[in-house]
């Protein structure tokens, strides 16, 4: 071969290396691209079924079948103090429950609303509803929003002889926004506990 011949051979390979780099080039700037969206763990609820709560306590309501009842650590003192703790979920609604005297509903109540707005420094969003009951009484109800440790808590008395407040938590690390379709089906286990509840004594 020619030292010409070799030249253009040299000249033919760059063009089609400069062609390739092109066509590469060209190929991976397409406008297609579409980022993968923000995923969470599936969660697999299951269907909602309720059982009534033994009748050793001065309150009765129908709770979860998938919720276990429990005594809460300060049993001894307070013995109608209760967990409704869901094992699968990780999560526990604590029920406190205490007698009334005229003296005392305001300081109960206020303790109810104080133990709410301790949340205001994480949550970005705290509701109330005041909801009327099937017997006649109104509960607060109350949602809070953002990284908050609980994000439901209620409240319902009589005025006269009955105090009875419930807040829910998790046991867990995991994000509320991971939880979200979980903190909803407790949210109705709640709702459904405060339209099935009568005092007994």
């Amino acid at each position: 071969m020619t030292r010409a011949t070799l030249q253009a051979l040299k000249i033919s390979d760059m063009k089609i290396f400069v062609f390739i780099f092109l066509a590469c080039f060209c190929l991976s700037c397409s406008s297609d691209y579409l980022p993968k969206p923000k995923g969470y763990n599936r969660i697999n609820l299951p269907p909602a079924e309720y059982q009534q709560l033994p009748d050793s306590l001065p309150y009765a309501f129908e709770y979860s079948k998938h919720a276990q009842v429990l005594r809460d650590s300060s049993w001894i003192s307070e013995r109608y103090w209760i967990n409704l703790y869901y094992p699968k979920m990780g999560a526990a609604i604590q029920i406190t429950y205490k007698p009334v005297t005229d003296s005392i509903i305001r300081e109960y109540l206020s303790d109810s609303y104080r133990l709410t707005s301790q949340h205001n420094v994480k949550a970005y969003a705290i509701e109330e509803s005041i909801i009327e009951l099937p017997n006649g009484l109104f509960a607060s109800f109350t949602e809070l929003e953002g990284e908050v440790p609980t994000q439901a808590q209620f409240h319902v008395s009589d005025s006269v002889d009955h105090f009875l407040r419930g807040a829910l938590y998790f046991r867990t690390a995991t994000k509320n926004d991971s939880l979200a379709p979980v903190i909803t089906y407790l949210k109705n286990d709640i709702l459904h506990l405060l339209t099935t509840l009568e005092w007994r004594e």
